[in-house]
């Protein structure tokens, strides 16, 4: 009986494209999946140069595969991964590789790496990053966990994610769940720009007055600049889709309600629990949940009367302030997902390499940009650099920006423009970039009403004042 090289669990749109770029790239692989139909579907959408078999129970899938057994899960994350698992490490075999290349929760691949390695049973979290257009030509892929397991899986992992500069995209992220981890704070990343975007795009046409056809040249020359970019790319393009229902662009008929699955309010809750700040992600996340809330703002619309926006004088010179603050925005975003990288890298002992965290992240992922090649410089220059504000060379590239930024947040607060993103990420950089906080306040207030201490400027220990109350 042949054996094949590997097997996908899940054959959905992703799992099937990833399966195809696996074959394309010439690795056997066996798929299952519940849904025969999706089973049919496999074997119909294989060329003639493919290897690929697809079986319709678990124990002709599980017999399929060479040993040791190579096995990626493409299922849900959440119960589905669980279920997957109690039903399939009965049929496998010591030393044996289960890869869970979904979304799943850092806790829970953790929880999964010890059972199954009670039963003599690797287990990795892999994320990946890319879209299904990603999955068959070449996403960002990072694998974390068992460096035995990781070893195996290389060469094939290496020929299927995205090149850049021949390049794979691809790169062992770490011990444990790192490499969940790692395609979470992505996400939430992704959450941030994806917001500061939404609020650039939302200052030309409310504030310059710009129709669809113009912010379509904007972002196309922007994209052709320093702001290169797959999320600036996706969102030129937006501007040109028209609506088959009706004569308008279907941006316009979209309802202005986001979703979201979970990934970027992981990210916020994990920044919290392990003391990170990380506020323009935090901002994204709250922004989505405000925008469910569409039938009260329309009432507290109508309650606050309509804003009146004031056009800039210069549309030309907006135009370049707002991409400028844009960029410095998004930049600021980064930094605050990888500090929380540096961060959770301690905490854990991931041993999460920075400089390859980027170098994976320039292609193939839904955050890849030319931006990131200027952090990549960086963390080669210093691998333990905490904050890549503090790299010299992008320091000044943020004084070039700087005031743009401050610029656009003053134009968005002073025309009632909501520009939650933007205002956060100047919030965070002028906070970090002060020397002397106004803490020493918050900390006597809490020490007059709850005798928390407090530390000194002028000597070493700690502290508590029984406060005087002065009566007026």
């Amino acid at each position: 009986m042949e054996r094949y090289n590997y097997g996908m669990i899940g054959l959905g749109v992703m799992g099937r494209n990833l399966l195809y770029n696996i074959a394309d790239n010439g690795f056997s692989i066996a798929g299952f999946d519940l849904d025969e139909v999706k089973i049919k579907e496999l074997q119909e959408g294989a060329s003639s140069q493919m290897k690929v078999k697809g079986t319709g129970t678990l124990e002709d899938f599980v017999a399929a595969l060479e040993t040791p057994r190579k096995i990626i899960l493409m299922v849900p994350a959440g119960k589905p991964v669980d279920a997957v698992l109690e039903n399939i490490t009965p049929l496998l075999s010591k030393g044996d590789i289960v890869i869970d290349a979904g979304n799943s929760y850092f806790k829970d691949t953790n929880r999964r790496v010890e059972d199954l390695a009670s039963k003599n049973l690797h287990f990795m979290g892999m994320g990946v990053s890319g879209g299904e257009k990603g999955a068959r030509t070449g996403p960002s892929i990072m694998p974390g966990g068992d460096l035995e397991a990781f070893t195996l899986l290389q060469p094939m992992l290496e020929a299927i994610a995205a090149k850049v500069d021949n390049e794979a995209c691809t790169a062992y992220m770490g011990k444990g769940s790192a490499g969940n981890y790692v395609k979470m704070v992505h996400n939430g990343i992704e959450y941030a720009i994806m917001q500061l975007i939404s609020e650039a795009y939302d200052l030309l046409k409310r504030g310059a007055g710009l129709n669809n056809d113009q912010l379509y040249e904007v972002f196309k020359e922007w994209n052709n600049g320093e702001m290169n970019s797959f999320l600036i790319e996706i969102t030129r393009d937006i501007f040109q889709q028209k609506d088959s229902l009706t004569d308008s662009f279907l941006v316009d008929q979209i309802l202005d309600k986001a979703g979201a699955k979970g990934t970027g309010k992981w990210t916020s809750e994990q920044a919290m629990e392990i003391g990170v700040s990380i506020p323009t992600i935090d901002i994204a996340v709250t922004s989505r949940i405000l925008s469910a809330y569409k039938e009260e703002r329309i009432l507290a619309s109508q309650l606050y009367s309509e804003k009146e926006i004031t056009s800039p004088e210069d549309i030309k010179l907006f135009i370049q302030e707002v991409g400028d603050a844009l960029f410095l925005a998004t930049l600021i975003s980064y930094a605050q997902g990888l500090a929380l990288l540096v961060k959770a890298s301690e905490e854990y002992s991931f041993q999460i390499p920075l400089k390859d965290v980027v170098k994976i992240w320039r292609g193939g992922c839904i955050i890849r940009s030319v931006l990131l090649e200027k952090f990549y410089a960086a963390y080669t220059k210093d691998p333990n650099l905490s904050n890549i504000l503090l790299d010299p060379n992008i320091a000044v590239l943020v004084k070039s920006k700087i005031k743009a930024l401050r610029k656009t947040a003053g134009y968005a607060a002073e025309n009632g423009i909501s520009s939650l993103g933007i205002q956060t990420a100047l919030g965070y950089f002028d906070a970090y970039t002060t020397e002397s906080l106004p803490v020493n306040l918050i900390q006597a207030q809490r020490d007059y009403f709850g005798a928390h201490t407090y530390q000194r400027i002028d000597r070493e220990g700690v502290f508590h004042t029984v406060w005087n109350s002065v009566n007026n």
